[in-house]
């Protein structure tokens, strides 16, 4: 009877091993056997028991969102610094400023400034005649100012058909002209102002003369010759 109850016993475990065999399936090289087949839970409880942890759930991928640009807040201390680091120039205020105008074109203007500046200058117009019918302006004024050393600079000017001159202290004059070579300038001009003399004269006397010369003088400078008085 013993023998009968191990042989049955012996029958059942290789149908189970059997059954085992066929549902499971063959495992690719260096992976572990998959597990034979188990029939799932059916009852709600079951299937929350054998539910995987949660470590091991798949991860939803999130949609893509719509891009929004945040606005950004208004931060005045970076700009406040900038200005710090950037170096500053300071305006200069003028003090005094007047100017006068004729008629006739003759002003006066002067101005003063807060650095120690102070400039003036008055100018009008002369000689109105055939060769200059707007006149000469002639133009005479000072200014003032400090030198970076701390120097006080004093400039007086004038300005008309015979250029621009300046004088001051601090600008260079040139060394004084020997004695000789005084009297022999002196000659010279004398010499010019003598033959401007004569011209005059003769064309005032004989135009016709004096025309003829003037056209026989430009023919030789024009060739590079000279010619007699």
């Amino acid at each position: 009877m013993k023998v009968l109850i191990v042989f049955a016993l012996c029958l059942v475990a290789l149908s189970a091993g059997a059954e085992a065999r066929r549902f499971a399936r063959q495992a690719p090289f260096g992976q572990p056997p998959p597990q034979a087949f188990q029939q799932q839970p059916r009852t709600a409880a079951a299937r929350q028991q054998q539910a995987p942890p949660a470590e091991e759930r798949p991860i939803p991928r999130e949609q893509p969102r719509e891009y929004q640009p945040q606005p950004r807040e208004y931060n005045p201390q970076p700009a406040q610094q900038q200005l710090v680091r950037q170096e500053t120039t300071t305006w200069i205020p003028i003090l005094k400023y007047n100017k006068e105008q004729g008629n006739d074109g003759s002003y006066k203007t002067e101005y003063e400034t807060g650095n120690n500046i102070f400039a003036e200058e008055t100018g009008y117009l002369k000689d109105f005649n055939d060769n200059t019918p707007n006149g000469v302006l002639v133009q005479a004024g000072s200014y003032t100012y400090t030198s970076p050393d701390g120097q006080v600079v004093n400039v007086h000017y004038t300005a008309d058909e015979g250029g621009f001159r300046a004088t001051g202290d601090h600008i260079p004059t040139p060394p004084p002209i020997p004695e000789e070579i005084q009297k022999g300038l002196e000659q010279i001009y004398e010499g010019i102002r003598l033959q401007q003399e004569r011209e005059a004269k003769e064309a005032k006397e004989n135009p016709g003369e004096y025309a003829k010369k003037q056209e026989e003088r430009a023919r030789l400078n024009y060739n590079g010759q000279y010619y007699n008085n």
